[in-house]
């Protein structure tokens, strides 16, 4: 039993390994960080007061947002993002180190969706014949493939599921592209900024937006209420309303704090359009060591 006494109780997306572990750690490296197996397992320990906060995937470079993590900020929870983290992913081909011998010979691959579409050309071109199958992270599938040293088997991780599940690196940096990061949030219940230095120093604010039915040019509308306050778009998104088709919300994120005079304007205009608005909070963006 150990007598070290921790702040924050941080939820991730696991297993120990998964880049969302290094993540969490480079931001958390002395915190009691908690794995879960899902992202909505992930949210959920905040809502219900099991964690202070979650780290869990936002977007990607090459293949664009994490679906569930928004979908489920929308339609499911009340939180808010504290911060960002922006990590470099590296994918590597590897194997139970019983079959390091027979690796071209693999008859399944395993890994989280994100990380098998991230490869699509290496294995496309490399393993076209070779069953593709999804886990829910790319440590669970690292852990799965050490567990079964008799399957000529590999999985697609990083360095440290590699090590931390003891497999053999035979393919390294077999992503598409060379500029692969994953942006991470960190989820709290309370809509406040984390006392932690060495950000990038630019704040930006995260808003979802329905607009008003059977409006022409709203989304044009929209877009004109940053326009002439000069206030920077660096993302909009649409993603389904499940309401039916055509029906649609939106993710805009905006390189200004929310608490300033403008942006507190363009949130009364927006409202005043018929938007239904909802802010995921203002929030600085931190690097992990590459």
């Amino acid at each position: 039993m150990t007598n070290v006494e921790w702040k924050y109780r941080i939820a991730y997306l696991g297993p120990e390994a998964s880049f969302t572990y290094l993540a969490t750690k480079g931001l958390f490296p002395n915190e009691w960080i908690m794995p879960y197996t899902t992202i909505p397992e992930c949210i959920d320990a905040v809502s219900n007061d099991v964690a202070d906060y979650a780290v869990v995937p936002l977007e990607n470079a090459l293949e664009g947002t994490v679906p569930l993590t928004i979908d489920y900020l929308f339609h499911e929870a009340n939180l808010f993002i504290v911060a960002e983290i922006k990590s470099k992913i590296q994918q590597h081909l590897m194997v139970n180190k019983a079959q390091k011998d027979n690796w071209e010979n693999i008859e399944g691959i395993y890994s989280h969706p994100h990380a098998l579409a991230q490869c699509h050309k290496y294995l496309f071109y490399r393993f076209s014949h070779v069953p593709l199958h999804q886990s829910t992270s790319t440590a669970q599938a690292a852990k799965m493939v050490a567990e079964n040293p008799d399957l000529c088997i590999a999985a697609i991780g990083n360095a440290s599921s590699a090590e931390k599940y003891g497999l053999e690196i035979v393919q390294h940096n077999i992503h598409d592209f060379h500029f692969n990061h994953t942006r991470f949030v960190v989820l709290s219940k309370k809509n406040t900024r984390l006392p932690i230095e060495d950000s990038e120093g630019q704040p930006k604010t995260t808003i979802m937006l329905t607009l008003p039915n059977d409006v022409s040019g709203a989304l044009h509308q929209v877009l004109s209420v940053f326009a002439w306050r000069r206030l920077n778009l660096s993302k909009i998104e649409s993603r389904p309303l499940k309401t039916g088709l055509g029906h649609y919300f939106f993710i805009i994120d905006v390189l200004a704090d929310e608490e300033e005079p403008m942006m507190k304007g363009a949130f009364e205009e927006l409202q005043a359009l018929g938007c239904t608005v909802k802010s995921l909070g203002t929030y600085y963006t931190y690097n992990t060591p590459e």
